[in-house]
């Protein structure tokens, strides 16, 4: 008896070595890694590359949560200089519809398309379904180019009701709601310290006709499309964008393209993030960009990225939707572009593609 006791004693005390060995490991491994980040934010905050310093800080001040990381060694006046060295300038003006010749505005039949098509349409888009992806990158980010041939097709998905607490829904599933064929993350929404449900949007939000979320009397940055399936871009009321027909839109910003100009920019415009935005050439094409980021081989893009993107593929309009965890992109039931680690993010709203 007295043997088992000590061969007991002696297990535990094994055991307990054991697992002090592992806190102990465990505790030195966190304090070199907790050191060594402090360290490297102090190399990237107040080394000796203003550039690098300049992209760290306006991407982290984009992030629901990154931003602590600037905070810990610069003050908010460094940082205000920063931010006013990378920004991207406001529109005074918004989309002359004029400008803009899809079939709807023209008194066409969208539909003729999928009935008679040229050689040169056909050349375009050989598939037939009215879509084409394309890959696009750059020194610092790759991504997603949907050009959706028929504008009419695109409108913006939304949750049956809006509310803090409740779960917004992921792009898939806004997708798989509207029975649509592809789509991309929308409008702003409730995020705080990125904790938001994603079930309640901020800004404005028309759907099929409707304006679901604002105020009539109230400015936002209204970016979405008409009844002549025209992508209108810029600030104005709920009621002056119900006025003039606006159909599906949301907000976000800021205006990228607006009647063929492009926004002027300081820096590179903002951080490398991941990123969503939408456009529409003169023919009434639309571009659904999106571009991931955060990750190895994708830092992100800026908004001078964004574009330089968007005028390489003939945008006359173009805005940057909400971007970061959000960006993603969704064609035939897979999600080709994700910048979310942890699992879909749920959001309130979505541009979404019909099926033909």
């Amino acid at each position: 008896m007295k043997a088992t006791n000590k061969n007991k004693n002696s297990l535990a005390k094994r055991i307990g070595r054991i697992i002090g060995r592992f806190f102990i490991w465990f505790g030195a491994t966190l304090l070199i890694l907790t050191v060594g980040f402090y360290i490297f934010l102090y190399f990237v905050n107040k080394g000796p590359s203003p550039r690098i310093r300049d992209l760290f800080v306006a991407s982290a001040k984009e992030s629901s949560v990154g931003g602590i990381m600037a905070d810990i060694y610069l003050s908010e006046e460094e940082i205000d200089e920063i931010l006013s060295k990378n920004n991207t300038s406001e529109f005074d003006e918004i989309t002359d519809i004029a400008l803009i010749k899809t079939k709807t505005s023209q008194n066409e039949n969208p539909d003729t398309e999928s009935v008679s098509k040229t050689e040169e349409e056909a050349d375009i888009d050989p598939d037939g379904d009215g879509i084409d992806v394309f890959d696009v990158h750059g020194d610092t980010y790759k991504g997603k180019m949907m050009v959706v041939y028929d504008p009419s097709r695109v409108k913006v998905a939304t949750l049956d009701y809006y509310d803090y607490d409740a779960p917004g829904l992921t792009l898939s599933k806004l997708v798989e709601k509207y029975d649509c064929i592809a789509g991309i993350n929308g409008g702003k929404y409730d995020d705080e310290i990125g904790l938001g449900s994603g079930g309640m949007p901020e800004g404005v939000v028309f759907s099929e006709g409707v304006l679901r979320f604002g105020d009539p009397d109230t400015s936002y940055d209204v970016y979405g499309f008409t009844n002549d399936d025209v992508l209108v871009v810029g600030r104005m009321s709920a009621g002056y964008a119900q006025s003039i027909g606006v159909r599906d839109a949301v907000s976000f910003g800021p205006a990228l393209i607006v009647n063929g100009k492009s926004a002027k920019y300081s820096g590179s415009g903002s951080g490398l993030n991941p990123r969503t935005a939408i456009g529409q050439r003169e023919n009434g094409d639309v571009l659904l960009l999106v571009i991931e980021g955060r990750q190895p081989s994708s830092l992100g893009a800026s908004m001078a990225d964004l574009i330089t993107v968007m005028e390489e593929f003939g945008a006359v309009n173009a805005a940057n939707l909400d971007g970061g965890m959000s960006s993603s992109m969704v064609f035939n039931n897979e999600e080709i572009v994700s910048s979310c680690t942890l699992g879909s993010r749920a959001m309130p709203t979505a541009f979404v593609v019909e099926k033909r």
